[in-house]
């Protein structure tokens, strides 16, 4: 099994000529599926892919990871690269009203209060299935082939992986925690291990892999690619989860988006060459 993964959008680039911004998308092709996962922001994943010279027109299937705007923004863009009527599968919750928590915002040197940002999916659904979209909304897991499965709803097995509390969704006018049922990721069974591609990862790292192990049988860890979501981190649960890949026998990581730079050098450190800066236009053969 080869699978090559090309990244259309990432906060950083790799090349002149290709754009970044907060967000993640990533084309992801097997020998028995091609898949995006995740859109990116805005149309920079598409102007990426005509720059790169990437087609899209294989594509079989959008995978969303969950429902936050840098994750779902640019689909109205890469829909009309494919070409032709696509699934696009994420958990239901992906459509919930998702919002982020600002305590004590000041504008111009002045107090203006506490701030809800909107930063759920920006189009209606409606919208979406005008561009091609078929949405298949599923909580468990769903096999795309043979070799490739979402992860469902992936369990919070860990005492040091927790969700941002910043994170909130809106129902009947209230606020409250997001528990992020709709954070996804895919796994691929190779020969060499399982390898996870992760959105976000705002449920752990560690526990998206445990839960591939559990789907596939798999207990070697060939590859993580993708936001891991360290950024806010502590020394502790930075510890405690290198300490986790390790006894997984994680031979690659390939890290973007929500890393941040001080978890990106952890683990730089930790596993030299095994770890990736992976940027938008990086392109890895596993």
């Amino acid at each position: 099994m080869t699978v090559r993964i090309t990244t259309l959008v990432e906060n950083t680039v790799s090349w002149a000529n290709l754009l970044g911004e907060w967000g993640l998308s990533m084309l992801i092709e097997t020998d028995d599926y091609v898949y995006l996962s995740d859109a990116g922001t805005t149309d920079a994943a598409a102007r990426n892919a005509r720059a790169l010279g990437v087609s899209l027109s294989a594509v079989e299937a959008i995978t969303v990871s969950h429902g936050h705007f840098d994750h779902t923004g640019g689909l109205p863009y890469l829909l009309p690269l494919i070409r032709k009527s696509v699934q696009v599968i994420g958990h239901p919750a992906m459509w919930e009203l998702k919002y982020a928590y600002h305590p004590g915002q000041q504008m111009c040197g002045y107090d203006v209060g506490d701030d809800y940002e909107y930063i759920g999916i920006p189009f209606a659904r409606e919208e979406l299935e005008k561009w091609g979209a078929r949405f298949v909304m599923e909580g468990p897991p769903v096999w795309l082939s043979d070799n490739v499965v979402t992860s469902g709803e992936v369990p919070m097995v860990t005492d040091y992986e927790t969700i941002d509390p910043m994170l909130l969704v809106r129902e009947n006018g209230e606020y409250k925690p997001d528990p992020l049922q709709d954070d996804l990721s895919t796994f691929i069974k190779t020969d060499k291990g399982l390898i996870a591609v992760l959105g976000c990862a705002h449920r752990g790292i560690v526990n998206h892999l445990l839960r591939g192990q559990e789907l596939t049988g798999m207990d070697r860890v060939y590859a993580a690619v993708g936001g891991t979501h360290l950024i806010a981190a502590d020394s502790s649960r930075l510890e405690k989860t290198v300490k986790a890949l390790k006894k997984m026998g994680v031979q690659k990581i390939a890290a973007s988006h929500c890393t941040g730079l001080r978890a990106a050098c952890v683990l730089e450190r930790e596993f030299g060459d095994a770890f990736v800066f992976n940027n938008a236009g990086s392109r890895l053969t596993l």
